[in-house]
């Protein structure tokens, strides 16, 4: 988010320097990673799919790198490297099935060479030989790559399912890093070969580009066309295959972006599961493209997560589609000293059937947060959306 420093939180952790040698290896040994390939993302045989959002890492120089909004007693072994430390413990701690980074995942202006940085930022996740993809936010182009650049130099990365843009949209589609993802079924099942949870990705920009409208970014009627196009299509193929059913309804779908819509300024702090602590409220763009409205038509997102604030983390709903933040995850990125760094869960479950493979469709999804606090507290679990059933008489 503008405006603000990049700044730290309350996690007492020092490095030695044996750690740094760790970390050092680690980086080094990215290039003997396997590479995923076309690997299918599909649901475990325990009839979950995680995913583990970090929003805002706002990574720059490392260990050079100092944090910002931390306690004093944090102040002098404090970098970077607490933000990659974060990130490689929850990620050992929830094994997620998928990791999105959901922007400012660099600070470009601080960031003296882009393609380090990313490369660095992004290493935990690389290492741990999960699937892991990211869109863009508004400081990731202020270093030494432009947003094409930057998510040309991501898809590059071991291990990342990340798209610059959908293959038959290059010239067309505004923004880059606009892409969906496919979840299949539990292998064996009757929904194997069937999509069953679908995931948006979309570049919701960095700022105006029209002079006489100030402000943030937004996301633009080319990428709501091929938003509107792609759901409508899945949900076409998802009806059409054999095993889901009218009571059954579209795959639900979750949408990924930076920057938050104007609708979460309509949510009041009474009806939310979270903190709504960012001094300026709701950082979104002085104007309302529409975007809120063109999912509800398309009728199957059920969830968006974005980033950018990063004193909110809450989640609240607005016309049966939830909208949540992340949380403020980087160490060189701003927060409040005291108030820990954090990350967001979301775990979608299948429905229980007696038919062949013993997994149907989605049947809920629920959320939590992770604290940097020592412990990895968790926090905040809610239950974000279940399928309706229709009553029998």
């Amino acid at each position: 988010m503008m405006g603000m420093n990049t700044k730290k939180s309350h996690v007492s952790i020092s490095y030695s320097d044996s750690n740094l040698v760790t970390l050092v290896v680690v980086l080094l040994s990215l290039c003997f990673v396997p590479i995923l390939g076309e690997q299918k993302l599909r649901f475990g045989r325990n009839g979950e799919f995680k995913i583990l959002q970090v929003a805002d890492m706002h990574y720059a120089d490392g260990k050079t790198t100092t944090c910002e909004d931390v306690l004093p007693s944090q102040v002098a072994t404090c970098s970077d490297l607490n933000t990659t430390a974060f990130l490689s413990h929850i990620i050992s701690a929830e094994k997620p099935n998928l990791i999105v980074f959901t922007g400012d995942n660099i600070f470009g202006s601080d960031a003296t060479d882009a393609a380090k940085s990313l490369n660095a930022a992004f290493s935990p996740a690389i290492a741990s030989n999960i699937p892991w993809v990211v869109v863009l936010g508004n400081h990731d182009q202020e270093s030494t790559l432009s947003r094409e650049g930057i998510m040309k130099h991501i898809v590059t990365l071991n291990n990342t399912l990340s798209q610059v843009n959908p293959s038959n949209q290059t010239h067309i589609i505004d923004g880059f890093g606009n892409y969906n993802l496919e979840i299949g079924g539990v292998k064996g099942s009757g929904f194997e070969n069937k999509s069953v949870l679908n995931l948006y990705l979309l570049d919701s920009g960095d700022y105006s580009t029209v002079p006489s409208i100030p402000g943030y970014g937004w996301i633009k009627p080319s990428q709501q066309m091929w938003f509107q196009s792609t759901s409508a299509k899945l949900q076409e193929e998802y009806m059409s295959k054999a095993a889901a059913t009218d009571e059954d309804g579209p795959a639900p779908g979750l949408a990924y972006f930076h920057i938050p819509l104007p609708e979460y300024a309509s949510l009041e702090s009474t009806n939310l599961t979270g903190v709504k602590l960012e001094p300026g409220g709701i950082s979104s763009a002085s104007v309302n493209s529409g975007f809120f409205t063109t999912m509800k038509t398309a009728g199957d997102v059920k969830a968006v997560f974005t980033g950018h604030d990063h004193l909110n983390d809450f989640c609240g709903k607005v016309m049966d589609i939830q909208l949540c933040y992340g949380g403020g995850f980087g160490y060189h990125a701003y927060g409040k000293a005291g108030w820990d760094r954090r990350a967001r869960v979301v775990v979608a479950t299948l429905e229980r059937t007696q038919n062949q493979g013993g997994w149907g469709s989605v049947d809920s999804i629920q959320t939590w947060k992770r604290l940097d606090d020592g412990n990895l507290t968790a926090i905040d679990a809610q239950l974000l959306w279940t399928k309706k059933r229709i009553p029998t008489a």
